[in-house]
């Protein structure tokens, strides 16, 4: 069990960070200690921010000798409240953002070292600097950093091509419970040495180490993009699209998003400066992208498969981007969507995974579930087609109080929702993380051995719970 933070110990940290680095004012920490959606609020001892990963070890150090509770926080963009206190102000929030440098780019190696704190969109600019790419991106890409999206092990919409953050992950430096400092910056392509340390950060939502830096995996810039907006009649026609395109073009293909009108309506109406792609309106949409580096080559295969899905009534109406500033605003649409779907109101949001072949199944029979269990409860569906993962979002019934619907029905609500997926085979967790939003349905639902497991992991490493208590493990 961990225990409050003593003065003495308060005293202790605010001398090593000093007055840039250590803040008890609670209008300082305010906007840090409530997450993204306003969900989940919480308090703080005080706010730590490190400048250096020696920094962080003496931190750790101190807090484990007096078995405080350390929350680590990147760009607090998460969606399930991994990186907020609990609300009993004796937690210290441990905030990476002052560990913004990119301390390397290996053009040769095509890898990159950047620190936790180093936002998602200035490393993209970066390493683009140097014709190198980093093939993954989101809508919060201004916001997050490299430490939350290797701790959440993040996907994005280019997962179909370069996989999760963990596929891209090179290397981690980290500083372990005790205040050790592990060091597996190495780009490594073979090492032996038992369990891989690497792999097990990403995606442990900072309980068992505060990742400090990544090594990663970059790609070269792609000299040429190709991106449709396409109306499509149901999600099973979008999936056999998926199957021709990625049969016929490979591995140039490199997103293929899934997005029903109500989502478009949402941002059409929330988001200033969107417009429809399409004249006409569509039950479904899909956003796909090619890359390469012959745009001639590219267009052509684009263009002749999407011609020969148009003449076998497989879709509806497609247009195809002319100019990267069109491909922008086409992928404006799909990343807005969240912010859209707040802007409508009260809402239960699921991110979860179930087999690619069986997502328009789960999108077609989960909204008849919750209806018969649930009258006027409203479902949307969107997503990543390619990689099965579906961002599931349940909406109170429009003619009452939706947030004390929620209150009174969100847990049910989620339930049924996740025990479909497990039927599936699915994930209750695609990319987002368990945070505290999904920790006890995790425990409810999950294996037992998957949970034996992740346990033991934890209590191994971390037997006190000092790092980010109450998050991911019930």
């Amino acid at each position: 069990m961990t225990r409050p933070p003593s003065a003495s110990l308060l005293d202790a940290l605010a001398k090593l960070l000093g007055p840039k680095g250590y803040s008890a004012d609670t209008d300082v920490m305010a906007p840090w200690l409530t997450d993204w959606r306003g969900k989940y609020h919480g308090r703080a001892a005080a706010m730590l921010s490190p400048a250096t990963t020696g920094e962080v070890a003496a931190i750790v150090r101190l807090c484990a000798e007096a078995q405080a509770a350390l929350v680590p926080q990147g760009g607090n963009s998460g969606m399930v409240g991994g990186a907020t206190p609990d609300a009993s102000g004796d937690q210290l929030l441990i905030s990476l953002r002052r560990m913004n440098r990119v301390r390397g780019i290996d053009t040769a190696a095509q890898v990159a070292v950047a620190e936790a704190g180093v936002i998602l969109e200035n490393f993209h600019n970066a390493v683009l600097a140097h014709q190198l790419r980093f093939p993954l991106t989101l809508g919060g890409k201004g916001s997050a950093t490299i430490g939350g999206l290797v701790s959440t092990n993040a996907g994005g919409t280019q997962v179909l091509r370069h996989g999760t953050m963990r596929a891209l992950v090179a290397g981690v430096e980290a500083v372990l419970p005790d205040g050790s400092i592990f060091d597996g910056l190495a780009p490594l392509k073979k090492d032996n040495r038992g369990y891989d340390l690497r792999h097990l950060f990403c995606g442990a939502e900072g309980t068992l180490g505060i990742v400090t830096a990544a090594c990663l995996r970059l790609v070269p810039s792609a000299a040429a993009r190709r991106t449709a907006w396409i109306g499509v009649d149901s999600p099973e026609s979008a999936l056999v699209l998926l199957r021709r395109l990625d049969t016929a073009i490979g591995r140039e293909l490199e997103g293929f998003e899934l997005i029903p009108h109500g989502c478009l309506d949402a941002v059409l109406r929330h988001i200033p400066q969107t417009r429809a792609p399409l004249a006409a309106a569509h039950p479904w949409y899909v956003l796909t992208e090619l890359a390469g580096e012959n745009d001639q080559s590219l267009g052509e295969a684009l263009e002749q498969q999407l011609a020969a899905a148009l003449d076998a009534g497989l879709i509806r109406d497609v247009v195809i981007a002319k100019s990267d500033r069109e491909s922008d605003d086409f992928w404006r649409l799909r990343d807005s969507i969240s912010e859209a779907e707040r802007a409508e109101g009260p809402a239960l949001q699921h991110d979860i995974s179930v087999p690619v072949d069986l997502m328009p199944a789960f999108i077609a029979e989960n909204p008849g579930r919750l209806e018969q269990a649930f009258p006027g409860a409203r479902a949307l569906s969107f997503g990543h087609l390619g990689d099965g993962n579906v961002h599931h979002h349940v909406q109170p019934p429009a003619d009452g109080d939706g947030a004390a619907w929620l209150a009174a029905h969100g847990a049910a609500v989620s339930r049924l929702v996740y025990s479909h997926v497990i039927e599936l085979g699915g994930s209750i967790s695609a990319e987002h993380g368990i945070g505290q939003m999904k920790r006890d349905i995790l425990a409810e639902l999950d294996s037992p051995a998957r949970l034996a497991a992740l346990r033991g992991v934890k209590a191994g490493l971390d037997p006190v719970a000092i790092f980010n208590p109450g998050k991911l493990i019930a």
